[in-house]
């Protein structure tokens, strides 16, 4: 075991929190086109937006494995993931159906839904995710089938560290090049049988990837390794990738290496996700100014960015019903940034009048229990033997 492995605290990482603002802006985007026409080189940018998600994933694998301490037991460890992501689930949840569903049996708009109540207790439960049909993956909030993935991955966790705690920094990292590797034949396969027994997993599978390569980084950086490079290379070499992707196809000779770049795309960005988080941590730790990241407003962001993630698809499409699609240009900039800042200011109500207090008092009633039970235990030991 690594002696830095043992510390009883380990820093802050602001601009983690900063880059999870970015991802959720990135999807926001990646929604907002279904209410305003973008022009034409805009909408072929942000169509990427999506992969926003495995910006998410990867970050979730990399924050759980750099928190994780020994003495936190397995029941604690998941009573505080369900207190940090249900309440607000089921709160936007709420919100939701009255956007995307209707008893009426042909509703007017077509994101409307009927009622379905057995696919609803789906979404309440959180395992609407395991299905690959669209009507019941994105049933609910739309946004939350990711929360299928999160839940998988919490679930996951305790047991993938026990096998962590096994290598040092090096294997850690010769095994997220490992996972990087089987990931590149992953999508060989999907590519030469697109419609075969591979291709068809759950997404909380499939997506496992990610967050396993996320893991391995963290322990890497417990270990002490460090990356030094600015954050900006891999934020470039992300935002070029998905350049030449919507570029390369509009010329004859080029049209292939466009294909193959989109084909591999998940695997690339993968690669570079986790060289951005790696890059944006290792400045933390060198206590590098980074404004873009780790400004007081941008964290305070990445401190909301879970319930503007959950609640932004909800106002875009509400928006949509009350006043209609909406074209480029200075009024559809305008929408944009009217429901930007909507969302902005309903993530911060949802975050500090629900989340957070919420959060806490569940953790507090957690801890009491526990504190409960532990002097019960003590008692009955000091008591006296016939």
């Amino acid at each position: 075991m690594v002696s830095s492995l043992q510390q009883s605290t380990l820093p802050r990482l602001d601009s983690l929190t900063g880059l999870r603002w970015w991802a959720a802006f990135a999807v926001f985007l990646f929604h907002v086109r279904n209410f305003v026409t973008l022009p034409g080189p805009v909408s072929e940018l942000v169509r990427f937006g999506n992969f926003g998600v495995a910006f998410f994933f990867i970050l979730s694998g990399f924050v759980l494995t750099w928190s994780w301490r020994e003495n936190v037991g397995i029941g604690t460890f998941y009573w505080r993931r369900f207190a940090r992501i249900y309440p607000l689930h089921l709160i936007t949840l709420l919100l939701a159906i009255p956007v995307f569903y209707s008893f009426a049996p042909d509703p007017a708009q077509t994101w409307v839904k009927p009622v379905d109540w057995a696919i609803l207790l789906l979404c309440l439960l959180m395992i609407q995710g395991w299905s690959r049909d669209a009507t019941v993956m994105f049933a609910g909030n739309p946004a939350s089938w990711t929360l299928t993935v999160e839940a998988f991955f919490y679930a996951l966790h305790p047991f993938m560290t026990k096998v962590l705690r096994l290598l040092t920094g090096r294997g850690a990292l010769v095994t997220a090049v490992g996972i990087v590797a089987l990931s590149i034949i992953g999508r060989v396969i999907m590519v030469t049988d697109p419609t075969g027994w591979f291709a068809s997993l759950p997404w909380p599978i499939l997506r496992l990837n990610e967050f396993i390569v996320g893991m391995c980084l963290a322990w890497a950086f417990r270990a002490g390794w460090r990356v030094r490079l600015s954050v900006w290379v891999p934020a470039s070499l992300i935002v070029g990738y998905l350049l030449g992707i919507s570029v390369l196809d509009r010329f004859t000779l080029t049209q292939p290496l466009q294909l193959l770049m989109a084909q591999f795309a998940s695997e690339v960005l993968l690669v570079l996700f986790a060289l951005l988080i790696c890059c944006a941590a290792s400045s933390d730790l060198r206590t590098t100014r980074s404004p873009a990241f780790r400004s007081r407003f941008i964290v305070m962001l990445g401190e909301w960015s879970y319930a503007f993630y959950l609640i932004h698809a909800t106002l875009i499409y509400l928006t949509l019903e009350i006043v209609g699609h909406r074209v480029s240009g200075l009024t559809g900039l305008l929408w944009i940034a009217v429901l930007l800042v909507g969302s902005i200011a309903a993530a911060g109500a949802l975050h500090v009048w629900i989340e957070r207090p919420v959060e806490r008092f569940l953790r507090a009633w957690q801890n009491r229990k526990t504190a409960a039970r532990q002097l019960a235990r003590e008692a009955r030991a000091s008591e006296p033997t016939a």
